[in-house]
């Protein structure tokens, strides 16, 4: 640690309610020389809200360059504290704060961390369906061969899951994990901590069936796999699934990966049936 520098202190932020903010995160966003978040413009709200300094506010996002980040270091280096934060919840949790905060630790600047607002916590609390150990994924891959491997490894996973999805692609992830254990229980987490929040509560098959419209911001808490609920889709979907993607024009070798990474069975048994699905043809 370099004597003489400033602290970067990740600052966790209201997921909807503004009430929610900690009375030590109003006193480090007093106190900082500088404020980095993802999105000035939401993040001018908030401190507008608080009646902090919107002045020292700059962007720092997913795009941001390494001289955007040396900027930042440099204030450090010159003593002065900076104070990092998100949209909303806790940066660096699923979000590109973590390149800051690891950048100040290689620089040997010191780094701190409040606790506060995070919407992993806030649906695992809410779900009752979280005893022990559980793994949060961030968000599913959108498309292809990764999203199809990301289902079949949650679907062979014991322990809860926990993840964020965009209302465009709940339904179809919903679909999807259905497909896959549909058997399992799930809470979907909507507009936490807003107004409009809502949980919805279920096996995977039932809400996946609802027919509804999902607007705002999502978390999906999938519960631990209990015994008789079978591991992975059985043949028959497996069957359906692979009759589905070949009237589709699906290239075999291609679409026994896909079926495999979604199955989680053997490249080789996969690859078999979809042949022998494909001669039936």
């Amino acid at each position: 640690m370099i004597v003489g520098t400033g602290t970067l202190t990740v600052v966790p932020t209201p997921i909807g309610n503004l009430g929610d903010i900690t009375l030590r995160a109003v006193e480090v966003l007093r106190s900082a020389s500088h404020i980095v978040a993802e999105d000035t413009r939401h993040s001018r709200k908030l401190l507008s809200h608080l009646e902090l300094d919107g002045t020292k506010l700059s962007r720092l996002d997913a795009h941001a360059t390494s001289s955007d980040v040396e900027q930042v270091l440099r204030w450090l280096r010159d003593g002065e504290d900076v104070a990092l934060i998100t949209d909303a919840g806790t940066p660096a949790v699923s979000d590109p704060g973590t390149a800051m905060v690891r950048a100040a630790i290689d620089a040997g600047i010191e780094v701190s961390a409040l606790p506060g607002p995070s919407a992993v916590t806030t649906a695992v609390a809410g779900s009752g369906l979280v005893e022990g150990p559980f793994r949060f994924v961030g968000f599913p891959p959108r498309v292809g061969l990764e999203r199809a491997k990301f289902v079949g490894e949650l679907a062979s996973a014991p322990e809860p899951c926990v993840m964020f999805e965009s209302p465009e692609r709940i339904a179809l992830l919903l679909q999807e994990l259905a497909t896959a254990m549909g058997a399992r229980r799930v809470v979907v987490g909507r507009e936490l901590s807003k107004l409009h929040e809502e949980w919805i509560r279920g096996t995977l098959s039932e809400v996946a069936a609802q027919e509804r419209e999902w607007m705002g911001e999502i978390t999906v808490v999938i519960g631990a796999w209990e015994p008789g609920m079978g591991e992975g889709p059985d043949d028959e979907k497996i069957d359906a699934r692979i009759d589905e993607e070949l009237a589709k024009g699906a290239h075999t070798r291609t679409l026994a990966e896909k079926i495999a990474a979604w199955s989680g069975r053997p490249k080789r048994e996969i690859y078999e049936r979809v042949v022998e699905r494909k001669n039936r043809r």
